[in-house]
């Protein structure tokens, strides 16, 4: 990566985190449990567009019921003048229940973006306090908190677009400003609550999350990494070598399976164009797409 050409500057921070991230241990939990968390044996019917938004219907409702509830029973929150609900979490509740296939609805983007955003948002506001005319330049320390964490989430692919929102009213709301760090666990109470119904609701007939932290297959990462010269352990060399030559006859090779070992498969050649059909994925192999790009190619081709 040449520091003379910024048009070249790449930063995943996932190739330092995945290397110490577990794969999901869907074998030590019982099916009915993982189920719930989003694990499936194999693939869900599908089931049109009305039904979605009737469980995003149900779904809203309970979570944002229940977060008011409970708001109002916390002697601490009332006590400090809390919120009973931050309003950003009207706009993450669209993504929890209804868009939930979105990267920026998953486990990772949700807590953390929203996290993140509490924390920077009390952070810049009591950084601008400091000033003897806070009112004046209070507009600013707005535009810098919703600036500081967009960049923050980007960068540890922590995108949730309404904790924008979130770090922005911890700075202008003065309903939220007055709270200082005891922001921070409000907020923590409205994504745990917000997140538990999202698991139930939404694995009725739907799955959610996609994956808790990352689309990549992350026990085929630790294979490689564990044993770099082979395709994984116990493979001989005569079973690499056989699988070379098939994947050089067919002018393909075989980058990924599928999390649930269903039929998608995910290919890559040299050929200058994507191919998207049912169960398949195939892509040339000097693009380079991210994860996300990745899981949204998949989800169109599962459509077909």
């Amino acid at each position: 990566m040449p520091w003379h050409d910024p048009l070249s500057w790449r930063f995943d921070i996932d190739l330092v985190l995945n290397r110490f991230i577990p794969p999901p241990p869907w074998h030590a939990i019982p099916y009915p449990v993982a189920y719930i968390l989003g694990h499936r044996k194999r693939k869900p019917r599908d089931i049109g567009n009305i039904v979605p938004v009737i469980w995003a219907f149900v779904g809203i409702f309970c979570a944002i019921s229940i977060i008011v509830v409970v708001s109002e029973r916390i002697p601490a929150f009332k006590d400090r003048g809390a919120p009973i609900i931050v309003g950003s979490f009207g706009a993450g509740a669209v993504l929890e229940f209804y868009a939930i296939e979105s990267p920026l609805a998953q486990p990772r983007n949700f807590f953390f973006g929203q996290i993140l955003a509490a924390i920077v948002g009390v952070a810049i506001t009591k950084l601008f306090l400091l000033s003897d005319d806070f009112e004046s330049i209070r507009w600013a320390g707005g535009a810098v908190s919703c600036a500081t964490v967009t960049s923050i989430m980007a960068l540890t692919k922590t995108v949730h677009p309404p904790a924008g929102a979130t770090a922005l009213l911890a700075v202008v709301d003065d309903g939220l400003r007055h709270l200082g760090w005891f922001f921070v666990p409000v907020v923590l109470l409205n994504c745990g609550i917000m997140f538990a119904v999202a698991l139930l609701v939404n694995n009725v007939q739907r799955t959610f999350p996609s994956y808790w932290w990352t689309p990549e297959d992350l026990s085929a990462r630790r294979q490689k990494a564990s044993d770099p010269e082979k395709g994984g352990p116990g493979q001989s060399d005569d079973e690499d070598s056989t699988k070379g030559k098939t994947a050089m006859d067919e002018d393909m090779t075989i980058r990924a399976d599928d999390d649930v070992g269903s039929e998608r498969t995910r290919l890559e050649h040299d050929r200058g164009e994507v191919i998207i059909q049912r169960g398949k994925l195939v892509v040339p192999s000097h693009i380079f797409l991210m994860p996300e790009e990745i899981q949204l190619l998949e989800e169109i081709g599962n459509r077909l």
